[in-house]
């Protein structure tokens, strides 16, 4: 049901919220010196920092070297595009350190490559 809280999308959103509202605070502050504005920066800042963060360490938190070295969905598949989707995948998912850690003949881990093959060879728009 909430599917679309994993989507780039979805970040993206918030994160156009998020200047779209510390934007307006700002002008608003400069415009009257109120201090309420103070706060409502201060809270939008903490909000998206508690939002976004876990997105940018599981993401962005690899490196080039990592990725490369860990790309291993595609050794039995011929289909770049759904290699490229799962590989993306397993980088919004988990991190470095979890991912070497993680057991690849678990049923969890079956499961997750099994719903990312579904999500990524599914056409529709939502």
């Amino acid at each position: 049901m909430f599917d679309f809280l994993d989507s780039d999308w979805f970040n993206i959103g918030l994160e156009v919220v998020f200047v779209l509202m510390l934007s307006y605070d700002v002008k608003e502050y400069i415009q009257t010196r109120n201090k309420k504005y103070i706060t409502n920066i201060v809270l939008t800042l903490g909000f998206a920092v508690w939002a976004l963060y876990p997105y940018y360490n599981s993401y962005v938190g690899w490196e080039d070297e990592q990725k490369k070295e860990l790309l291993s969905h595609c050794n039995d598949m011929n289909d770049t595009k759904l290699c490229k989707c799962l590989d993306d995948t397993t980088f919004k998912t988990y991190t470095y350190d979890e991912y070497i850690t993680l057991d690849k003949n678990s049923t969890k881990y079956s499961e997750f490559l099994k719903d990312a093959k579904e999500e990524c060879e599914d056409d529709s728009w939502f």
